[in-house]
Formats: C-alpha cells, sequence, structure tokens
C-alpha cells in the first residue's frame, strides 16, 4: 500500500503504485496515476489526468497537470503523461495538451526540471532533457533527447529544439534549434555546435569534425540555404548525425531555422 502523510489530501479513486510516497500537504486529484517509487515530497499538487512515471521525485509546490494556460481550452480530456526516473524541484509547472495540439503534453525519462521550469499545453520533452531555474517552454514545442535549456530562457510556441541542442541562459527563441546546435541572445541566433554536450555525451573526435564541417558548409554565405543544404545532405550522406540535422532542417515546421548572426550584423 503506498504511503501517503496524515496531512496529505489524495482522492479515493487515484490510483497510487503500492510504493509510491505522498508526503505532507500534498494533494493528488481523482484521475492521477502515480507509478512505483514516485515521490512527492511535500506541498505538491499532481491533478487533471496525469500519469507520473517510476521512481519520479516531485519536490514543494510543483503544480502538475493543472489546466493549460490556453483561453481555447474548454475542458476538454485531455492528459499529462511524465515518464520514469525524472527530478521536478520547487514549483515547476506542467500543463495537460488541448484539442488543438492533440490533447497530450509528453515528458519524457531521466529529465531535470530545475526551480520554476515551465513545461505548457501540448509540448513533447523528449528523455535526458534538462531545463535549468526558470526555462519555459510555450506551447506545442518539442526539445530532443539531450537538450539543455539555461536558466530563465524562453521558447516561443511551436518551435523544435533539436537533439543535443544547448540554449544559453536568458535567451529567447523563436525558431528552431538544430541537433548539436548551440544558440544565445535576446532573439537567439545560432553560435555554433554543442562541443562541450558532444563531448560529454562521448562522441568521437571524428564524429565532432565531420559535425563541424557540415556546419560550416550549411551556414556559409554563399548560395540559398536551399542549396547548401542539398549539398551537405550529398557530401554526407553516410553520417547520421549530419543527416539528422539534413532531415530537421527538411521537415514541414511553422517556424525558420535559426541561423548564426552573419558577419556584416545582419
Amino acid at each position: 500500500m503506498a504511503r501517503v502523510h496524515q496531512s496529505a489530501i489524495v482522492d479515493s479513486r487515484s490510483r497510487l503504485a503500492e510504493t509510491a510516497t505522498v508526503g505532507p500537504f500534498c494533494v493528488v486529484g481523482p484521475e492521477v496515476e502515480l507509478g512505483d517509487g514516485v515521490e512527492l515530497v511535500s506541498h505538491a499538487v499532481v491533478a487533471g489526468r496525469t500519469v507520473i512515471g517510476e521512481h519520479t521525485k516531485i519536490y514543494p509546490f510543483a503544480s502538475i497537470g493543472h489546466q493549460p494556460q490556453d483561453l481555447k481550452y474548454r475542458g476538454e480530456p485531455s492528459q499529462l503523461i511524465v515518464g520514469s526516473h525524472n527530478v521536478i524541484r520547487e514549483h515547476v509547472t506542467m500543463n495537460p495538451g488541448t484539442e488543438g495540439g492533440g490533447m497530450v503534453t509528453r515528458v519524457g525519462s531521466h529529465c531535470l526540471f530545475m526551480v520554476n521550469a515551465h513545461i505548457a499545453h501540448d509540448c513533447v520533452v523528449h528523455d535526458h532533457v534538462i531545463m535549468a531555474n526558470n526555462a519555459t517552454l510555450a506551447g506545442h514545442v518539442e526539445v530532443g533527447e539531450y537538450a539543455i535549456l539555461g536558466g530563465l530562457s524562453a521558447v516561443h510556441q511551436f518551435v523544435r529544439i533539436g537533439r543535443h541542442a544547448m540554449v544559453g541562459g536568458m535567451s529567447g527563441v523563436e525558431n528552431d534549434v538544430i541537433p548539436y546546435g548551440s544558440v544565445m541572445g535576446n532573439r537567439a541566433r545560432l553560435s555554433g555546435l554543442n562541443i562541450v554536450g558532444l563531448k560529454r555525451r562521448e562522441f568521437s573526435r571524428d564524429d565532432i569534425h565531420t559535425l563541424r564541417s557540415a556546419y560550416r558548409l550549411l551556414f556559409a554565405q554563399e548560395g540559398t540555404l536551399a542549396e547548401r543544404l542539398a549539398d551537405v545532405a550529398s557530401l554526407f550522406k553516410d553520417n547520421p548525425a549530419v543527416m539528422e540535422i539534413v532531415d530537421f532542417v527538411r521537415a514541414d515546421s511553422s517556424r525558420a531555422i535559426c541561423q548564426p548572426k552573419m558577419e556584416n550584423g545582419v
């Protein structure tokens, strides 16, 4: 039987694994499901149609699963699905989906969400993502595996953040960020590749060198982006990491691709 502190309010219709722990002054709603080893430390609220995967730990004053901050939301039975082995720190907010975005917000596994991080409706956050203090996602954002969002960064709705990308602190991201890219600035621009992250993930020297060569060609000043993209796809067709960038740029998106600042300041 789940361990529930006597001061917690847990609806009898909720589903708690036998090894789940609900600490002091927490609130768990009727349609919530807590997996094996989930721990609500204290003063946390989990509401709505929310599933929390095994061994996820939620710290005080987090608000998980309350209705989205979307004026178009009309009470549709949308969901928030959170994976396993996540750390959700104080004051983090995560909202369920809406009818306009597929009815579900999905958060992967092995992620770290630091104080005041926010995941809005209809976002998809993949595994091993880190969001530092006060990093925020607007609605319909997708964040790839191992991406890192620095403190006080903000991501515009419908933006895609590629795998292994790095968003610098205090950046405003209004365009898509390529996989392995690093962006920063008030209106974020590409500043290169996330070399530190690639080394930490044990990418080989040759892989990093190849990615650098492809990056330089893709964002050279000669020709159009479409022409340079075709050249990169032809020259590096056998390199999975480079082709991941190519496929990312070619994919349908409502946002442009974040690009480097040109030498003339444009």
